[in-house]
Formats: structure tokens, C-alpha cells, sequence
């Protein structure tokens, strides 16, 4: 039978078939014949609608498409979400997962985060932007930076060739690391207080 003399019932049916059906991560996910690893950053990122399509996967390992049917998993993969707390997760999803809170590291394992990204950056150089993050951390800003901000800070003052840091090339450089015009007055504020007790642990270092 040539197309054009299909009905439109036919027509459905042919397109929304297996055979047309682009397979998204979560579905790939599922149809695997061994439990792959499903990793779903930033899940604080994505919209609460997106929430409830991922309870069906959690809750029953599987994903219903209207035009298709409910496609169950074949096996039975190891999900992994990631948050960054930008907004609440419901307490639907929270319910189906297991919760790690990861800290920020502290100064031996942040340093040795920048020395294997940077190998060649120079050291005391890394040693003062890990110890003046440790303590810009324990200000009550509105966006905490995290070990992105380091790399960035890291990499960019590697890359003019700064070997130390000192007051005026924080001020100047502050937009790399802090991403809040409150969290930069704030922190400008307590930039002396912040370079001394850099200072100091850099003379026990």
C-alpha cells in the first residue's frame, strides 16, 4: 500500500512507532542489557515537571510514553543524582533516594585538586588562593564558591603569570571567584582581614 492511500490511523501508527522513537538518556538508561550508571547533574537545575516524569523511573524502573505503552527497564540502573541546592527537591524524590552531603574539602584535599589540574602553577601561589578560599568560604555569602571558582581563580592568575598573591590582585581579579555584587562588597570589605589570616597560615605552611 503507498503511503498517501494510508489512513490516518495507519499514518499513527507508523510514526509513533519503536522505529521513530529517539532514545533520551533516561530511556537508553533503561534499555540496557546490563545496569549502566545514570547520572543526572544539577537535578536542582531541572523543573518540577521533569521531577514527576523521574518518579516513575525511580519508583518502578520504568518510562510510559502515550503513543507507545509503559517500557519497563531490562535491567536496572545505578542512578546518581547531584544538587547544588538552588532550589528544594520534593520530598517525593528525596523519598527514593539515599542522601550523601559532600562538603567542600579542606586544604590539603583542595590543593591537591589544583596541583593534578595545574601541575605547573606555581606553588605558593596555589597554596594562597586554597587558603583564601577556605576562608571566603566562611563568610555568610548568598553564592559560597566552590572548586570550579578555584580552578578558574587558579588557572587565570597562573596565566599572568602571578607567582604570589597580595590585596590589589585579589581586588582585581575578585569578579573569578565571586559571582553576587553583595557577596563582592562583602568580601571587599573583609579583603584585609582575609589576606592576614592567608598570611598566617601561609607562615606555619
Amino acid at each position: 500500500m503507498d503511503e498517501s492511500d494510508k489512513t490516518l490511523d495507519e499514518k499513527e501508527q507508523t510514526i509513533f512507532s519503536e522505529k521513530f522513537l529517539l532514545k533520551r538518556p533516561l530511556l537508553n538508561a533503561i534499555s540496557k542489557e546490563h545496569s549502566p550508571v545514570l547520572l543526572l547533574d544539577e537535578i536542582d537545575r531541572a523543573d518540577e515537571e521533569f521531577e514527576s516524569f523521574l518518579l516513575e523511573l525511580l519508583s518502578d524502573y520504568q518510562i510510559s510514553i502515550p503513543e507507545l505503552g509503559t517500557i519497563k527497564a531490562r535491567s536496572i540502573p545505578h542512578v546518581i543524582l547531584t544538587s547544588n541546592r538552588n532550589r528544594e527537591l520534593s520530598e517525593a524524590l528525596r523519598r527514593r533516594c539515599l542522601y550523601l552531603w559532600i562538603d567542600f574539602p579542606d586544604f590539603e584535599k583542595e590543593m591537591k585538586i589544583v596541583q593534578q589540574k595545574l601541575p605547573r602553577i606555581n606553588q605558593k601561589l596555589a597554596a594562597q588562593i586554597v587558603y583564601f578560599m577556605q576562608e571566603v568560604r566562611k563568610l555568610r555569602l548568598q553564592k559560597t564558591p566552590g572548586i570550579a571558582e578555584t580552578l578558574d581563580w587558579a588557572l587565570a592568575l597562573s596565566n599572568m603569570h602571578f607567582k604570589a598573591l597580595d590585596k590589589d590582585i585579589i581586588e582585581s581579579t575578585l569578579g573569578v571567584v565571586i559571582k553576587d555584587w553583595q557577596d563582592t562588597r562583602q568580601t571587599q570589605d573583609s579583603l584585609s582581614e582575609l589576606f592576614e589570616k592567608v598570611n598566617v597560615k601561609m607562615k606555619v605552611h
